[in-house]
């Protein structure tokens, strides 16, 4: 009944929404949309070397315009020109593990090539350094990048028009304005693709923290099964045993005296132990319940099965009586274990610690909100009645506890003990008959 370990599973659109906030044509593009972008993610993820030397290599092709008019011109202008593209080009390399000095060297080259008046297709790398500035960079840094590369955008676009003698006027503020657009587009694509990644881990976090919950739920619920599987064999186990300790030491006596009382109370021993056994066979086929079993699962014990309680213990001595008042037809399942699991540890405790001859009455009662239990024997009691700390009395208060009422066991006035347990029927308490029914 262990728990599954965590494990790490695909990340679905379908996980993130529901259907119930769009339209059904909606719901679909949308997954559609987040699928094909998931896949793309995967492709990027799976192929890292393609996106981080495609980018370069891209750049280095809008150089080549540049390097070709170089290359008529002078050999030491086609030697610059090239350094400028590698200049622009390389550092793109690293522009995810150091995006503030890649942006640093961009902008460095840039200042060099506006002071020797060198324009080359590839200085829009910069961009790409102010869009990898903003995924992988502070916001402050961000906002540093974007007023730098403004600015010398602006003075970029005065210098060179300037400087080529333009008289078209007109061209300055159109050019200014493409400037502005694509330098804040680059910096917002970059903030929301840091935020959507951040928000997407969260949604993951989130996802693993319900498996791991869901996990602890199944281990808490095994845990609990567990230990009721552990009270009810201590409540057979413990029973039964008192009862062949006391019948076996009766057969000793009169194996010599009277042989057929003897033989009788071996069978008796022998049938309480056949059906110990049967219900620890029960028991253990709840702890594993994968495993097929062919044996039929005899019934959980129930008020009916109270009159052979009582006579297995008249058999090991004690003369015990059972008295049934009030409502006790169609009680809960569960609740009629409880009582005679109460019942039964009860009688326990005084085959194991009083005289054989002793006197134990027995009183449940119902009626229409609770149900009293009463055990009460006359003694005289050999040791302590009942161990607070054992597992006796632990037991019966669980069971108790299940149905919102409480036991208490004490001595009473006629040298005996007594214990009385409370259950009332209107507790929210699962019936413990839901999950194995009889």
């Amino acid at each position: 009944m262990t728990a599954a370990p965590t494990t790490s599973r695909s990340f679905m659109p379908e996980s993130l929404m529901g259907g119930d906030r769009l339209g059904d044509s909606e719901y679909r593009a949308v997954v559609g949309l987040l699928t094909w972008l998931g896949r793309v993610r995967s492709a990027d993820t799976a192929h890292p070397r393609v996106r981080l030397w495609g980018v370069p290599a891209c750049y280095a092709l809008a150089g080549i315009p540049g390097l070709v008019r170089a290359a008529h011109d002078s050999v030491p202008r086609f030697v610059l020109m090239l350094a400028i593209t590698a200049g622009y080009t390389v550092p793109l390399l690293w522009r995810r593990q150091r995006p503030v000095l890649v942006f640093t060297v961009l902008v460095i080259l840039s200042e060099v090539c506006l002071a020797l008046r060198v324009d080359s297709g590839s200085s829009a790398t910069q961009l790409v350094a102010l869009l990898n500035l903003g995924r992988f960079g502070a916001p402050s840094q961000l906002a540093v990048g974007v007023v730098y590369t403004l600015t010398q955008t602006f003075v970029s676009i005065v210098f060179f028009n300037g400087a080529s003698g333009s008289r078209d006027e007109a061209s300055t503020p159109v050019l200014a304005f493409l400037a502005v657009v694509a330098v804040l587009s680059m910096a917002a694509l970059g903030l929301a693709g840091k935020l959507v990644n951040a928000y997407i881990e969260a949604l993951k976090e989130h996802a693993v923290r319900l498996e791991v919950e869901r996990d602890q739920r199944a281990r808490l619920a095994a845990a609990g099964e567990r230990a009721r599987v552990a009270r009810e064999m201590h409540d057979i186990l413990g029973h039964t045993l008192a009862v062949i300790v006391g019948l076996a030491g009766g057969a000793a006596g009169l194996a010599e005296t009277k042989p057929k009382r003897g033989a009788d109370t071996l069978r008796i021993i022998a049938e309480s132990g056949r059906g110990a056994l049967a219900e620890l066979r029960r028991l253990l086929a709840v702890i594993h319940e994968d495993e097929p079993d062919d044996t039929p699962l005899a019934p959980q014990p129930g008020l009916a099965d109270l009159g052979a309680l009582m006579e297995r213990v008249r058999s090991a001595g004690p003369a015990a009586t059972l008295r049934l008042e009030g409502r006790l037809t169609g009680l809960p399942q569960g609740l009629q274990l409880a009582v005679y699991r109460i019942v039964q540890e009860a009688l326990t405790n005084t085959l194991k610690h009083a005289a054989p001859d002793t006197t134990v009455e027995v009183t449940v009662t119902a009626d229409a909100e609770a149900v009293t239990v009463t055990a009460e024997d006359t003694g005289p009691h050999q040791a302590a009645g009942t161990d607070e700390s054992g597992k006796g009395l632990v037991g019966m208060r669980e069971r108790a506890a299940l149905y919102g009422g409480q036991v208490a066991a004490g001595p009473n006035s006629r040298d005996g003990w007594t214990v009385r347990a409370l259950l009332h029927l209107t507790s929210t308490a699962p019936d413990l008959m839901e999950k194995h029914p009889a």
